[in-house]
């Protein structure tokens, strides 16, 4: 490898950190903006409609006009979504303490319905938001459609969040990072794995079957 190529690697790298930790820094502005509790789902789902963009080819796109435009256009669904999953997360949580506390008083089919439940509730958490930013439809579709492609994609399902998990693992371990780099990469994470699979929706023509429509680029 000659010293040009050097240089242009280097530089590939050095654009995409810069990209991250700009990317991260909007979610941390817009989930302010909107006080977290009604700006964490659509900065959230910015983040990963800018890394749709990026996915699809636009590099160039301009961040801070692309990721205002999602975070307007996406506010209300993704609030709704997010409250949703949230309040889902909230009940799991609470059931869980209520079996930790009391476990040798159930039989063996309330755990592992439990855990069952929680293993569809992943599965929501990992495929609906990149499904709201790349398809339109009702947040009861994409909470369908998730489980669908979900379970009929096991293998990208499990290897997105043993790396998304893997991502959070190693940001609480250094935890200076986590302004800079951990929601930016885990959004592009996830939206490289999922775009893998849209992509071969789209290609097939099954959007039909699932009920939703490609968003636009623009």
């Amino acid at each position: 490898m000659n010293g040009k190529q050097i240089v242009t690697k280097l530089d590939y790298l050095f654009h995409w950190i810069v990209r991250l930790v700009i990317l991260n820094g909007l979610w941390i502005l817009f989930s302010l903006l909107g006080l977290f509790v009604v700006g964490i789902f659509p900065a959230t789902a910015a983040v990963l409609g800018v890394a749709r963009k990026w996915m699809m080819g636009d590099q160039e796109i301009k961040i801070w006009n692309t990721y205002k435009q999602i975070y307007r256009s996406e506010f209300s669904s993704a609030n709704g979504m997010g409250w949703i999953l949230s309040v889902i997360g909230i009940i799991l949580y609470l059931n869980y303490r209520v079996i930790l506390n009391h476990a040798g008083e159930f039989v063996l089919a309330v755990p592992f319905a439990f855990y069952l439940l929680v293993f569809f509730y992943i599965i929501l958490v990992i495929w609906s938001f990149p499904l709201l930013v790349h398809y339109k439809a009702t947040w009861r579709q994409h909470f369908k459609n998730a489980i669908i492609i979900g379970l009929t994609k096991i293998h990208y399902t499990i290897v997105c969040g043993a790396t998304i998990f893997a991502i959070i693992y190693f940001s609480l371990g250094y935890p200076g990072i986590i302004p800079f780099f951990t929601i930016s990469l885990i959004g592009v994470v996830c939206m490289w794995f999922t775009s893998q699979i849209f992509q071969q929706l789209d290609q097939a023509g099954n959007n039909q079957s699932l009920k939703i429509s490609r968003v636009m680029n623009s």
